[in-house]
């Protein structure tokens, strides 16, 4: 039975800034950072559910998908939308969308500062 996401990749084109905003903005924790091959890096950030991010090198442009919609497959869940997003603003989190009702429940949306957009919703919304 599956009971859930144990690992997520996300392409970075930086993947120090990447860290620094998973752990000092989103308060992650480092799982792995290690060098990996000649000139890749492996790091991993650990959220407090114990889901684990792949921050991965990206070497070409941001995925694509339409504004005002997340461009990664990570759907983010949070006990309550309006203060995490209060939280997260006050540490310098970009939110593309503040939180807001939609047919499909309650989200926002954040970016990282390397081109992906996060979706982030709370947990008595995800479906």
């Amino acid at each position: 039975m599956i009971t859930g996401a144990k690992k997520v990749r996300v392409g970075v084109a930086d993947q120090n800034q990447a860290k620094a905003f998973w752990v000092d903005k989103l308060g992650a924790e480092i799982a792995q950072d290690e060098a990996y091959g000649d000139d890749s890096r492996w790091l991993k950030v650990r959220l407090p559910d114990g889901v684990v991010i792949l921050l991965e090198s990206r070497r070409d442009d941001a995925p694509d998908a339409p504004d005002g919609q997340p461009n990664t497959p990570v759907f983010l869940a949070c006990d309550d939308l309006d203060t995490t997003y209060r939280d997260l603003s006050s540490r310098g989190v970009e939110f593309v969308q503040e939180p807001v009702d939609l047919p499909f429940g309650r989200w926002a949306l954040f970016t990282d500062g390397q081109g992906n957009r996060f979706a982030l919703q709370p947990v008595s919304d995800q479906k």
